[in-house]
């Protein structure tokens, strides 16, 4: 019998089944289903992280749960990855939205299914949720969309500010990886077969994010913040202070207070209920109440939920890692109607400069602080202490405060400079000081002057002279204690994040301005308490091999700098279907100190999958570097089965050239 109180059904498994789309690809799906003779809601993850093997732990902490709580849940490969067919040319690319609601229709056709679909996902699948919810098919009823984006260009893993991150290389090599890997005996004995086709098609998809190099039609497609009016189902957008798509959530709040509701909590890239650094949350019972809302016909239409409930962070000490944050939860609408802007001049504060004009020190290891964006969940990484990047910036800072200072949404800065040539940037990171000069970093932002106000387009990328901008930091929610100090930070780059063409040129600062978004009144802790975590599965049914510590360095070496990270080895066996997967990764960011190479990103990725039939063994190898103007990138692909070599590719791509279309020579 199930235990009625936590869990009202017993659950059953499929471990594959096939949904086949209009075009004849058939998508590959694991379902659990509560036991019951009467229809119920369905609820759908859909992502390419392949699952049967690669995040199938995590996929146990989720579905089993919703589905003894009486809904069929189901985890969808996208085409071209894991067991699915087809072959995927993009992220994101227009037959991966058909496919999604392609899924919804066939779930709601299912016998089993009482016609109402939820939706939800972290990182790709979150993002794929906020798209299912734009003009969204009549039987998705809700989604909920954990650490998405709904800005590709400026809030995602390539671009920031109009500025390449170095982190759009490591996805580079993973996404290849993970496409190439073998699909299971799911598919039956031609599974050789369409692994070899699907190798042989793998599309690589940094040669467009370097292309399109401002916004356009290319990030615009799928980004949801320049749609919002056609949202119609209910959204719980769920983020975290240490990601890297933080900005999501308020931003969307903002947009359509009356369809989406936020939490951001203090942690980075994960489902909360693992959430680092904490204090995590029960994501699982949090989603269940939403699931209950939404998906079940006879609830009230007005759920009595705080529109945005977030972690106030204040204070701590800098550390690659933390285990849970200072602050706490509260509770509030949309930030517009809570946010009394309050405006500081420049020439207000004190500057380590003296008097304007202020020349933008022009440092290249400015940056080395910041630890990771953390897009991808990685163990620490974390913004260390900023003095050394401030020591080697232009600061801007406030005497002592008199009272506390709650800042809660997004930081605006506007400057008037002079731009001596291009590539021209600033990088600006706000900073809490305390009476030990210890600097904890709030918020950060960077911006390309090439690109004209929205990063549409490169409006003056010969213009010198005055140019006159405004940038955004990352949201945040942050109090700033009595007798700290409120730092702001400029620099011309944000190394390693950061990666460029060539060594930017002088820019001097005439004016500017903070203007910071002060919450009006007191803050309200949170009525009711968000649910602890649980420990989900209550049976895990994999068994974790290896474990090894990240580990990073930070040296340098023969006239250069070099920044790095080395996850080894990581296992994990799964008895009930006889496969240990692993996978390991390398980065190490390098930068000259000579006039002629800038800087070079190298990025070494491992998948492998050791099954009863065989071991298969992924690995992509890619070396990005910056050298008179002009990004040059090569990659390798090799797989081998039981050791012997069955596939290999090649790509070399250079960016800008020709006028600005990347060149390119591969296998293909």
């Amino acid at each position: 019998m199930a235990d009625q109180t936590e869990h009202p059904f017993d659950v059953t498994e499929m471990d594959h089944l096939w949904i086949r789309m209009p075009d004849g690809v058939r998508l590959a799906a694991r379902l659990w289903r509560p036991v019951t003779q009467r229809p119920v809601p369905a609820i759908l993850e859909y992502i390419p992280y392949r699952k049967t093997d690669m995040v199938r732990a995590r996929d146990e902490r989720n579905h089993p749960f919703f589905a003894a709580h009486g809904y069929a849940c189901i985890r969808v490969d996208m085409r071209g990855s894991g067991d699915s067919e087809g072959h995927m040319s993009d992220m994101y690319a227009p037959e991966e939205l058909d496919d999604a609601r392609q899924v919804i229709d066939w779930l709601a056709a299912q016998p089993w299914c009482n016609g109402r679909v939820g939706m939800f996902g972290t990182s790709w699948g979150g993002t794929a949720s906020l798209q299912a919810s734009a003009n969204a098919p009549d039987a998705l009823k809700a989604t909920i969309a954990v650490c998405a984006t709904h800005d590709r260009f400026e809030d995602d893993i390539h671009y920031m500010g109009g500025c390449v991150l170095t982190d759009t290389f490591e996805w580079g090599a993973t996404l290849p990886s993970i496409l190439a890997s073998p699909p299971t005996q799911n598919v039956g004995a031609g599974w050789k077969t369409l692994w070899q086709e699907r190798i042989e098609n793998l599309s690589f998809p940094l040669e467009n994010w370097l292309r399109e190099d401002a916004r356009g039609a290319y990030w615009r497609h799928g980004s949801v913040i320049h749609e919002t009016d056609a949202f119609s189902v209910p959204i719980l957008s769920v983020g975290g202070w240490s990601d890297r798509y933080s900005n999501s959530v308020m931003t969307m709040v903002d947009a359509r207070p009356d369809l989406v509701w936020g939490v951001v909590g203090p942690w980075g890239h994960h489902y909360p209920d693992h959430g680092a650094p904490g204090p995590a949350i029960g994501f699982q019972r949090l989603a269940l109440d939403w699931w209950d809302h939404w998906l079940k016909p006879d609830t009230p239409k007005t759920p009595d939920w705080p529109r945005l409930r977030v972690w106030l962070r204040e204070f701590d000490t800098p550390g690659d890692t933390l285990v849970e944050r200072q602050g706490n939860w509260i509770e509030s609408g949309p930030t517009i109607e809570h946010v009394d802007p309050q405006t500081v001049s420049l020439t207000s504060l004190e500057s380590s400069a003296g008097h304007e004009p202020w020349v933008l020190p022009n440092s290249r290891n400015v940056g080395q602080m910041s630890g990771d964006t953390g897009y991808f969940g990685r163990a620490g990484g974390l913004p260390l202490d900023q003095s050394d990047d401030d020591a080697r910036s232009l600061v801007f800072e406030t005497a002592p405060l008199s009272e506390d200072l709650v800042l809660c949404g997004a930081v605006d800065l506007t400057l008037s400079v002079d731009v001596k040539g291009y590539p021209a940037v600033v990088a600006a990171r706000l900073s809490d000081v305390n009476a030990s000069d210890e600097v904890a970093r709030i918020s950060y932002g960077v911006r390309n002057l090439a690109l004209d106000e929205n990063l549409d387009s490169r409006s003056h990328p010969d213009q010198t002279g005055r140019v006159d901008f405004s940038m955004r930091l990352h949201t945040t929610a942050y109090r700033v204690r009595k007798g700290h100090r409120l730092r702001l930070a400029l620099s011309s780059g944000l190394w390693p994040h950061l990666h460029l063409h060539a060594p930017p040129q002088d820019i001097v600062i005439q004016d500017g301005a903070l203007k910071l978004p002060v919450f009006n009144g007191a803050t309200m802790d949170l009525s009711a308490q968000l649910p602890p975590p649980e420990p989900l599965p209550k049976k895990p049914s994999h068994k974790v091999v290896t474990s090894n510590n990240l580990v990073r360095w930070n040296k340098q070496i023969a006239g250069s700098h070099e920044i790095g990270w080395h996850q080894p080895m990581m296992l994990v066996f799964y008895p009930d279907i006889g496969t240990t997967f692993g996978y390991e990764t390398r980065m190490s960011h390098t930068t000259s100190l000579d006039s002629h190479e800038h800087q070079r990103t190298q990025v070494d990725h491992r998948m492998v999958f050791e099954r009863t039939d065989g071991t298969a063994d992924v690995r992509v190898s890619l070396l990005a570097s910056a050298s008179r103007g002009v990004t040059t990138v090569h990659a390798n692909l090799t797989a081998t089965w039981n050791g012997a070599p069955f596939a290999a590719r090649t790509w070399t791509i250079r960016h800008p050239a020709k006028g600005g279309i990347p060149e390119r020579d591969d296998d293909s």
